[in-house]
């Protein structure tokens, strides 16, 4: 402990693994391996066949090169301490590290967030205003929305770090996961934390909140355009090229919702489902989002079918 007057701040924490089941961390260990293998693996071969596919250079498709990017961040911020914890037990995390684990995984988690609404603003564009959406959604203009995304999760999340170092701490170390989080970190200190719940609170609703709004919205518009369009196949092929990004948006949005209102309102709830919710909100997207676009998206399947005949030639 580091001691200054009557401040008080752990020099570290002590991650959890999942509760009841330390004995089998080596084998619960395979699945989280998987996982974190089909995230690499997955979004590296989507940026890779969409790099080198000119057809593909396209709004849709660069927005799904911030998802990947994002994704491949998400994954590489929790994979050190969660491996690192199942295979060799270590717990200890430093507490500027803690720290800076989960700026990165709250920025990387915005930033998703905002990169979904900006693919749900793609699909509505594309299916909407068909004549506009090249000259609307040019090059220049989808790295200037990039930009906007990043520097929006970025500083909007700023101060989080400096709110959790002015606590005094005090008792428990022990975080609930094998990853460093927010509203973990802040119910473990004995001050008052009414500034760090309201501010996190404000910044969790005026993005996720008001992206998971407006991405709703977007799907609004979407579906009463298509239901104007003439003829069932011209319905059926406007949805279809939305069924990626709705099972994206599900797939993230779901679990951090769960997550959000466990820690903000579940104190009863057991300690297994906190657990499987966290792990589920940050490990599932990421491993499932290449899964989701290479199965759905025809142009990229046929790509990457193209990339490995080469290989074989």
């Amino acid at each position: 402990w580091e001691f200054n007057g009557s401040f008080y701040q752990p020099s570290a924490f002590l991650m959890m693994g999942i509760p009841g089941l330390e004995a089998l961390h080596p084998w619960i260990s395979i699945p989280f391996c998987a996982l974190y293998l089909s995230a690499l693996l997955g979004n590296c071969v989507i940026l890779f066949i969409i790099r080198r596919t000119p057809s593909l250079h396209e709004p849709m498709y660069y927005f799904l090169c911030m998802l990947a990017l994002t994704d491949l961040g998400l994954a590489l911020c929790t994979l050190p301490t969660t491996l690192g914890l199942f295979w060799f037990g270590v717990r200890r995390i430093a507490f500027d590290a803690c720290l800076t684990q989960m700026y990165f995984i709250h920025i990387l988690s915005f930033i998703e967030s905002s990169v979904l609404l900006a693919m749900a603003f793609d699909r509505f564009m594309a299916i909407s205003h068909p004549l506009r959406h090249a000259a609307i959604l040019t090059r220049s203009t989808v790295l200037k929305i990039g930009l906007a995304i990043v520097l929006r999760g970025v500083l909007s999340l700023l101060p989080i770090p400096f709110l959790l170092k002015r606590l005094t701490y005090c008792g428990r170390t022990e975080l609930s996961h094998s990853f460093c989080f927010h509203p973990d970190i802040m119910n473990l200190a004995c001050a008052d934390i009414k500034v760090n719940v309201f501010y996190g609170m404000i910044v969790l609703l005026s993005t996720v909140g008001t992206d998971f709004i407006f991405i709703v919205l977007s799907y609004i518009l979407i579906i009463r355009t298509v239901v104007s369009l003439t003829t069932r196949e011209e319905c059926l092929k406007a949805l279809n090229t939305c069924v990626s990004h709705i099972c994206a948006v599900l797939v993230f949005f779901i679990p951090m919702i769960g997550l959000s209102m466990i820690h903000r309102f579940g104190k009863n709830v057991p300690p297994l489902v906190n657990t499987l919710v966290a792990y589920t909100y940050l490990i599932i997207p990421p491993a499932l989002n290449p899964v989701i676009y290479s199965i759905k998206s025809t142009h990229i399947r046929e790509a990457l079918l193209r990339a490995l005949c080469r290989k074989r030639g």
